[in-house]
């Protein structure tokens, strides 16, 4: 079963991304982890996005594409795979599908979790992170047993930029331009399905399991 995991920032993809590895045994496929992983190890193709940050700049959508594709080589993925944070517009989309296709593979579904706006805005103002531990609570329903301090390991908590309010809406916009048209484009090709995220997790996790389950595993 090959997935693609849509939504905007703060929508839980990484949280339903770890239960579902979990439930299913499919791995989790994060662009940030696999550019982690080729920059460590000196790879050809970490070598050459390396030489577009050390300047400042993007990774062209052509690279990124490459080096999603040779994770998606990789024994592990033979069976499925979860997609999060790629494909990240219309052109890796694409491409994504196109490379796919010459192999006789398709993606079989695009879960779409869809929230407000103004849910996203209060999950994440609310978000404190553990500098120390990494251990996160949110203050409007997770809140650590004591104000602002981490439970693990008694750190001070901080909230990060990518989590102020200012930070959230700019974020928002640039999924809007950039991000939401590939809801389109999985609708079009008949494979998008729509779960609001903004649900108890219990909730969304059942819905999960009974999307999967209709499903042909291939």
């Amino acid at each position: 079963m090959k997935l693609v995991l849509l939504g905007a920032p703060g929508a839980g993809k990484g949280t339903h991304a770890q239960y579902l590895t979990e439930r299913y045994g499919l791995p989790h496929i994060s662009t940030g982890d696999i550019f982690r992983a080729n920059l460590k190890a000196g790879t050809p193709l970490g070598l050459e996005a390396k030489s577009y940050m050390d300047q400042g700049l993007l990774v062209p959508d052509s690279l990124t594409v490459r080096i999603v594709l040779d994770r998606l080589q990789e024994e592990d993925c033979q069976a499925g795979y979860i997609l999060d944070g790629f494909p990240r517009n219309l052109f890796q989309a694409e491409a994504l599908s196109e490379a796919l296709a010459q192999k006789g593979q398709k993606i079989d579904l695009a879960i779409h979790f869809d929230i407000t706006e103004e849910a996203i805005l209060q999950r994440m103002s609310g978000r404190r992170v553990c500098p120390a531990c990494g251990a996160t609570y949110n203050v409007n329903g997770l809140p650590p047993l004591r104000e602002g301090i981490c439970d693990v390991c008694g750190t001070p908590l901080i909230q990060r930029e990518d989590d102020k309010p200012a930070t959230v809406l700019k974020r928002l916009a640039v999924y809007r331009e950039q991000t939401a048209p590939i809801a389109e484009y999985y609708r079009q090709a008949g494979i998008e399905r729509i779960i609001r995220s903004d649900q108890p997790i219990e909730k969304v996790r059942a819905e999960l399991d009974t999307l999967l389950g209709e499903q042909e595993w291939q």
